[in-house]
Formats: C-alpha cells, structure tokens, sequence
C-alpha cells in the first residue's frame, strides 16, 4: 500500500476503534492500531521550508486534544502552536534536517486547553531512491512530567547551593569570631602588663614634674638671696660663671618642656591601652548600650599606624543616640572599614568620618579619597572571598563579615564609589535592633 492509500485508511479509522484480536488478518489494522496507541504522536510533513503536516496519528487527541484531520488541514498548525519562547531556536536551525538528516528539539506545545506542554520532537529526513527529499517523519512525545521534575530537582538543587553559601559563610565567621577572640584575649594580656610600667612611670613622671619645679623654685630663691647680699665682686662673678655655664634659663624651660611632652606621650600610651582593651572584648555575646563615637575613637587608636602616613582622619561627629549593639562587633566593622580606606589611598589623602541620626536609625559613614572600586565588582564585594587586593594581601573576609555583623543588628551597609575618587560605606543600624533581647542579656 502506498503512503497516500494509508493515510486515507487512518483517517478513516477513530482512534483505538479496533482491538487487538480484531481482523488479526489484516497487517494494516494492526498497525494502525499500535500506532494509535503508542506514547508517541507520529506525524509526516512535507519536505519544504513550511513543514506542513501531511499526516497525524489518532492519538494526537489524546495528547494534546486536537483531531488529526484538523492538525492536517492548517498549513501552520505546527508552527502557531510552538511556545513564542522556544520557537526562534527550533526556526533558525530546521534546515539543518536536509544536511543531517535528524534532528530532535524538546519545546513547549500549546494543547488544546491553552495549556504547554513539554514535547520531545524527534525529525527524521526520508529520501527517495535518486536521494531526492521526499518526506519528513517525525515523533512527538509528552515530557512535561519529566521537565517538571528537572525543573524541581534544579531548583532544589539551587537552594541546596544556597544553604551550603550560607553554612560556609557562618563556618568562615564562626573561625573569624574564634580567632578575633583569641587574639582579643592575648592583647588584653598584652594590654594588663604594658598598664602597670605605665602606671608606675605615669606616676613618677608626675612627682618629678613637682620635684624639676621645686629645684628650678629654689635656684630662683638662691639668685633672689644672693642678689639681696651684695656679694663681693669675685664671688658674684664667679656665681654668675657657673649659672651661664649651666644655662639654667635654657634648662629651666627645656626641662618642663621635656616633662609635659613625657607626661603626654604616657597619656597617648594610656589610651591607646585603654582602646586596646575596649577592642579586645571580640568574643563577647552581650547586647550592651554603647556610644558609638567612643567606638569609633577607640577603633581610631588601634588602626593609627595603618592609616597615619597616609592620610588625615577628619571626623565629622553628629548628634547620635546611644545605641543597643554588641559593641565589640560593630568596632570590628569599623575597623575594617578605616583600614581598607587606608589600603584604597596610595599616596596622601583624607578619610572622613560623619555619624547623625533620623527616626530611631543611626547612621556611621567612612569615606576615602582613594582608587575608588569598579563598577563590575561592586555587587562581589561583600561575597566571602572576594578581593580585588594583590594575592597574599588579604583574605576577603573583612566586607563579608561586616555584612553579617551589620546584619545581625537588623541593619545594612551601603557602598557608593567613583573609581579614582573615592568609595564610601555607610553602616545605617536601628537604635534597638530587634535581635536584642534586653541589654546585658544574651543574644
């Protein structure tokens, strides 16, 4: 029988009209009626640049809900029904059929209830004897349950990588808090012992302050005493010789000059001491009320040697609150914040500090005049990870874990940067983050 002889007999014949044993004579019957009820829709177009269907399976109806005969008589049915989506891809690459003689696609069929279904679409070429294209036979089957479930496990599969990012991220904080604890707690020992030397030299600097004045009182009341005998003339020569060869007046003023700078050096040393053992409380866990300016000024004192060679601080101090935080966190954050301003200067520059308050939020911005930051890695800044530092000058944990701590308080950190002008964060936090549970108490 002839292609065309049995097209006419299938459309002919309603879908799953004949049983199995029915007419077991006739091959035709039996054909028609396997194919009627295979998984897989076949269909015959012509071979030319439309593609229209010349022949459709019966159980095209019980697939999609089209009747074969309506299928057949649109020239355009295949293509109307491809989903807008997926149509271009399968368009642009049709004619490749003629040169390899196959193709499969898998796209989205709208049915006939308005619904698409995925279909897996296998096309095959078939030529006469002179290799003259003669027809084109294709398989259509329903994967949409198969889709679906890619679809799932993709997307479980993404918030599986997700979860994962998240858990390295608390592993990587957790060894960041760990380690920023012990280092807290060898500098707090650091911090004890330097207190007591300094205690004891602060204390005799200030006796001998007394003591410097009390002998340059006395040589005065001995000029005064002299000056009042009228000592012979050799003699009062001879006092004169040795005070000019002491230059008493130079050492008078040079000696309280010596001691007050000596009294001011011990208090730059008992501060930063005192800011040494404000910072080293890393590990704490307690929601405290905090001034956050006498963080900052702290955190100031520990980063100056990074920063005081290369640029000047200019704090710009506004009214703020006193705020409910874990305060040793948040001067971990500023400390990352002054020092990276500190590595994006080169040269010389200034790094400003401004705080202010609105609406029960506070707000701490750190500015720099340095390199600035790209436009292509601002959105990478805070991953764990990331630096755009030479290899071995940094671990790119500093921003990510700043993130989480501002986090953690209910509050966020903006960037905003120029490149070759400047970068400025801003850390915005409430005044009573809801993660506190009441000060003092436990996180």
């Amino acid at each position: 029988m002839q292609f065309e002889e049995f097209e006419s007999f299938a459309s002919d014949t309603p879908p799953a009209a004949r049983a199995p044993g029915a007419d077991a004579a006739s091959p035709l019957v039996r054909l028609q009626y396997l194919i009627d009820n295979t998984p897989a829709i076949i269909y015959c177009t012509v071979p030319s640049g439309d593609f229209k269907m010349t022949f459709v399976s019966n159980n095209a109806y019980n697939v999609l809900g089209y009747r074969p005969e309506d299928m057949v008589a649109d020239p355009n049915f295949w293509f109307d029904h491809i989903h807008p989506d997926d149509a271009p891809a399968i368009f642009s690459s049709l004619a490749l059929v003629f040169v390899e003689g196959q193709r499969a696609y898998e796209y989205r069929f709208r049915a006939a209830d308005g619904a698409y279904l995925w279909m897996h679409d296998t096309l095959r070429l078939i030529r006469d004897e002179q290799g003259a294209p003669l027809e084109v036979i294709g398989s259509l089957t329903d994967i949409t349950i198969r889709k679906t479930m890619e679809e799932a496990l993709h997307s479980k599969g993404q918030e599986q990588q997700l979860l994962i990012g998240r858990l390295q991220e608390a592993q990587n904080q957790l060894l960041q808090s760990e380690k920023m604890a012990s280092i807290g707690q060898l500098a707090a020992g650091i911090a004890h012992e330097i207190n007591n030397p300094v205690g004891f030299v602060n204390s005799n600097m200030g006796t001998l302050q007394k003591y410097v004045a009390t002998l340059f009182g006395v040589v005065r009341e001995y000029d005064a005493a002299i000056a009042a005998h009228s000592p012979p003339p050799a003699l009062a020569k001879a006092i004169a010789q040795i005070g000019k060869s002491a230059d008493l007046e130079f050492l008078q003023d040079d000696a309280t000059d010596l001691v007050r700078e000596s009294m001011d050096g011990l208090k730059r040393v008992k501060d930063i001491v005192q800011a040494l053992k404000d910072f080293s409380h890393v590990g704490e866990n307690e929601w405290q009320v905090a001034d956050l300016h006498h963080g900052l000024d702290s955190t100031l004192n520990i980063v100056s040697n990074e920063i005081k060679y290369k640029a000047t601080v200019d704090k710009q101090y506004g009214q703020i609150p006193p705020v409910t935080c874990l305060a040793s966190q948040l001067n971990q954050v500023f400390m990352n914040l002054l020092v990276n301003a500190g590595h994006a200067i080169k040269d010389k520059g200034v790094i400003t500090i401004r705080t202010g308050a609105e609406d029960g939020w506070v707000w701490v911005a750190v500015s720099d005049t340095g390199c600035g930051i790209a436009q292509e890695h601002l959105n990478r800044i805070f991953e764990p990870f990331f630096t755009t530092k030479p290899v071995g000058s940094g671990t790119g944990l500093g921003l990510s874990l700043s993130y989480g701590i501002v986090n953690k308080h209910g509050g966020r950190i903006d960037v905003a940067s120029t490149p070759g002008e400047g970068t400025t964060f801003t850390v915005r936090l409430p005044v009573l983050p809801p993660a506190a549970v009441s000060p003092g108490a436990p996180a």
